[in-house]
């Protein structure tokens, strides 16, 4: 028989106990354990070296918050039923499921217009099947479909347990100590007031904190311009790996990455999305980073040396800006990438490009930041902050970048 009454030691709450065996069962699941060899942070380690935290880490720890969050609310004569209580539990745990290698630096290159919490909803309705449908509320809580919306809103939300966890856990791992949360704070003040949730007005400045921190953690972190370089030198690699494959060439790979370099769109039929699931569950970093070490060596010279750069950390030089770049100085920083490396006009593409990435401290579609207020009055944290309002807090602000190789830049 073997003990399922397991603790575990995190770094960041100390230690968490396994809330039962079900749970347990999931967690000691193949496809949970995935997660161990997938990067929370993605390409973040090329920036802060202490970023090599894994979604399994986090998954756990957002479990726990959700625990206490759910005590919390017990606390206050909120009715939650064990059943209740172990539907948000697997909902939180397996809400990152879906994430592939390097988390969101390959999410839309794996698989094309697939994010990551689609492919959750895939895997746990296929775990659903293997649990004879013992996730069935979980998946409810998950999808918002369950009547009590409040369970919902603390799996996704403008201050959900996943966003609490993560900006506490990303601050700890990276030292970037401007996004650390005070959650134990928060989670004692989260209330239901209509079946949604809600933080007691006392919480407010807490509430404030998180949404400071969230912001600046997008620009020193997420959206660090090293990071965004090394993003994009990464699926630029499995682009143009797609179509050496593509022309005939036969590329070294493991059998589940071979699957996804193969051009395909995702078919409704049970038996394909069944194979999709079964390569994407098998598919990790490792298989990423063996292959393109390999690739380091392959005939064709442009992925041959968007792999070496890759696993060299020889990474292509990039500037940010708040406008678009001029189109003269693109095609200028092109005509010297050609001219220096010898490339073509169609090869370029891969060493020379631009893009944008923005932060919004409110997430669109997301459920609100409500604060009850002493008089039992809800209020949307826009309408009792004294820092923010609406417009700032939804406003989208965009950043563009411009990659090159450091090598043209005038000596």
């Amino acid at each position: 028989m073997t003990n399922k009454k397991k603790i575990i030691n995190d770094p960041v709450y100390g230690f968490i106990s396994m809330p039962g065996d079900y749970i347990f069962d999931l967690v000691s699941h193949p496809w949970f354990q995935r997660l161990r060899n997938i990067r929370q942070l993605g390409l973040s380690s090329y920036v802060y070296p202490g970023a090599v935290h894994s979604r399994f880490q986090h998954s756990l720890g957002a479990m726990y918050l959700t625990s206490l969050a759910v005590n919390t609310l017990r606390s206050k004569d909120v009715s939650i039923s064990q059943k209740e209580e172990q539907a948000v539990l697997i909902a939180i745990l397996l809400h990152d499921i879906g994430h592939g290698p390097f988390s969101h630096a390959l999410e839309h290159s794996i698989i094309e217009d697939m994010p990551h919490e689609r492919m959750s909803l895939l895997i746990m309705e296929e775990l659903n099947r293997s649990f004879e449908g013992g996730l069935t509320d979980a998946i409810a809580v998950f999808s918002g479909s369950c009547p009590r919306r409040f369970f919902h809103d603390l799996v996704t939300g403008q201050m959900d347990m996943d966003r609490m966890d993560y900006l506490r856990r990303d601050s700890f791992f990276t030292g970037v100590i401007e996004g650390s949360v005070g959650s134990d704070r928060i989670i004692r003040m989260l209330n239901v007031e209509n079946d949604r949730l809600v933080v007691d007005e006392k919480g407010i400045y807490s509430v404030e904190k998180f949404l400071i921190a969230r912001r600046m953690m997008y620009w020193q972190v997420y959206n660090h311009k090293t990071v965004v370089s090394a993003e994009k030198l990464l699926t630029s690699l499995l682009i143009r790996a797609r179509e050496v494959t593509a022309s005939g060439v036969k590329l070294f790979a493991t059998p589940s990455l071979e699957y996804f370099l193969q051009p395909r769109l995702l078919a409704e039929d049970e038996a394909e999305i069944s194979r999709l699931i079964h390569h994407f569950t098998m598919l990790d970093e490792s298989d990423i980073l063996a292959a393109t070490k390999v690739w380091m060596s392959a005939e064709d010279r442009v992925l041959a040396d968007l792999c070496r750069r890759f696993v060299n950390r020889d990474l292509l030089g990039i500037e940010l800006q708040n406008s678009p770049f001029d189109e003269e100085k693109v095609a200028m920083t092109r005509k010297k990438a050609m001219e220096k490396l010898h490339l073509t006009v169609d090869e370029c593409r891969y060493f020379v490009n631009t893009g944008d990435v923005y932060n919004q401290t409110y997430a669109p579609g997301t459920p609100e930041v409500r604060i009850r207020l002493k008089n039992g009055t809800i209020k949307d944290i826009t309408a009792v902050s004294d820092l923010f309002d609406k417009d700032t807090l939804s406003e989208k602000i965009t950043k563009y970048y411009l990659c090159y190789p450091k090598e043209i830049l005038d000596k």
